[in-house]
């Protein structure tokens, strides 16, 4: 093979081609310098380089070298896939840059230059959705963060009305509307921040038109406030003393409350009127409640507690009814006494009615006579009326009056003894004797008449 000397007189071995272990003469060509070179390549030191380049397969070659199997490489010159050269190569050494690499390395430079310029774009156009988003959010998160609210404690009067079941957004909304708060979300951050929304009642409220938040929620916290007539209903009060008290204390007519549809009342199928369903307890009206509603919301409140007591379970264990168990009870709340009087009382009613005597009380001739006394004459107790218990055995037609719970509780659970008559024989102090001899019964009478000096 051929060898070309090196500078200092040594001999450079050729760098042989992948694809052979044996170097195969190339084939000779005449060249205008009338040089021979292998074909297809030009001459070292050559400025020309034949179309095409390199192979794309050819690998780096040693100092002065070209392709594997050519003679020297043209200084400069290099395949656009080949591999870099080592120091001294043409490429390193040379001050010029090859046209295709030029080429290559401007359209680089275009295209990252386009790439940037399209990333500027985007990130502006990103930069300015974010700003319109988060304008937006302002917009929507605002009225939360710092929602609209008044100074001070307002002016004027204005009734407010909140509905049953109303939570604190719903308050607030009928507070804005009607002028007391700037926004409803004013009055719900307040509330919740203060952790008083479940103590919020439903009713009306005299409140202030162009209140801060915090002072319309203090008004609706304070009793004052609330627009509602208390009627208070005491225990053992007839179905007509209730009536006239609900009209003077909450100032409805007395003759729309006597002539309420009692079927719009919601009474038990057995109750033969309203008496004896008028449960005592203290009853708010609200303005614009009519007779009908109030009287409602009594036997409403008469049916929870003969459910919490089990009344017509208890009237079954007895062997009485439901309107009895109640008729029992209402003599019971009527004859008066001590708490502890009550199942005394009862047990007097039933072992009276076991014996078939008649019952013989003050309070069922009172009840005929649609008055009150603590006195009962001869005359009395010939009254003709079916609550006659003088002389009409077993219980009453119906109740005689409105028991409480006590009495209704005394009447399903009676005291156990053998009593068959009771005085109350100091009635300014509530003092009640019990005994199961008449002529216990007939000293107790004389001793009730001296302290009320009828004797």
């Amino acid at each position: 093979m051929n060898t070309t000397p090196d500078d200092d007189g040594g001999e450079v071995i050729p760098f042989l081609r992948a694809d052979s272990q044996q170097e195969t003469p190339p084939a000779t060509e005449e060249h205008p310098g009338n040089s021979p070179r292998p074909a297809g390549e030009n001459p070292a030191g050559s400025g020309s380089r034949p179309a095409g380049g390199d192979s794309a397969r050819s690998m780096p070659h040693p100092l002065g070298e070209g392709a594997a199997g050519s003679g020297p490489h043209p200084v400069g010159e290099e395949a656009a896939g080949s591999m870099p050269h080592l120091a001294g190569e043409a490429s390193a050494g040379s001050g010029s840059r090859p046209a295709a690499e030029e080429a290559a390395g401007s359209s680089r430079s275009s295209r990252r230059g386009r790439a940037l310029g399209k990333a500027g774009l985007v990130s502006a156009a990103l930069v300015a959705a974010l700003v319109a988003a988060g304008a937006g959010v302002l917009t929507v998160v605002r009225p939360y963060l710092s929602p609209e609210d008044f100074e001070g404690i307002g002016s004027g009067t204005v009734t407010v009305r909140i509905p049953p079941g109303a939570n604190a957004e719903e308050i607030g909304t009928a507070l804005a509307d009607a002028g007391v708060v700037a926004s409803s979300r004013s009055f719900v951050n307040a509330a919740q921040e203060r952790a008083v929304a479940n103590r919020l009642r439903p009713g009306h409220y005299r409140l202030r038109k162009g209140m801060a938040a915090g002072a319309a929620l203090d008004l609706l916290l304070a009793p004052a406030s609330r627009l509602v007539r208390r009627v208070a209903v005491p225990e053992g009060l007839r179905a007509g003393e209730v009536l006239r008290r609900v009209a003077q204390l909450a100032a409805l007519p007395l003759k729309e409350l006597q002539s309420v549809d009692k079927s719009l009342l919601g009474l038990p199928s057995y109750a033969p009127g309203i008496e004896g369903f008028l449960f005592p307890a203290t009853y708010d009206v609200e303005p614009g409640d009519k007779a009908v509603d109030v009287l409602a919301s009594m036997v409403e409140r008469w049916g929870v507690a003969a459910r919490q007591i089990h009344l017509a379970e208890g009237a079954r264990r007895l062997g009485l009814t439901p309107l009895e168990a109640l008729t029992v009870a209402s003599l019971v709340q009527a004859e008066g006494g001590t708490d502890a009087d009550y199942p005394k009382i009862a047990r007097v009613i039933y072992n009276r009615l076991k014996s078939n005597t008649p019952l013989e009380l003050d309070t069922t001739v009172l009840y005929a006579q649609n008055r009150r006394s603590l006195k009962v004459t001869e005359s009395d107790t010939k009254v003709n009326s079916p609550y006659n218990t003088y002389h009409r055995r077993g219980l009453p037609p119906g109740p005689i009056a409105n028991p409480g719970e006590k009495a209704l509780l005394a009447a399903l659970n009676p005291a156990a003894g053998d009593w068959h008559w009771f005085v109350t024989t100091d009635p300014a102090h509530r003092i009640t004797k019990f005994t199961n001899k008449e002529s216990e019964f007939v000293r107790y009478r004389e001793e009730l008449n001296k302290n009320l000096g009828t004797d």
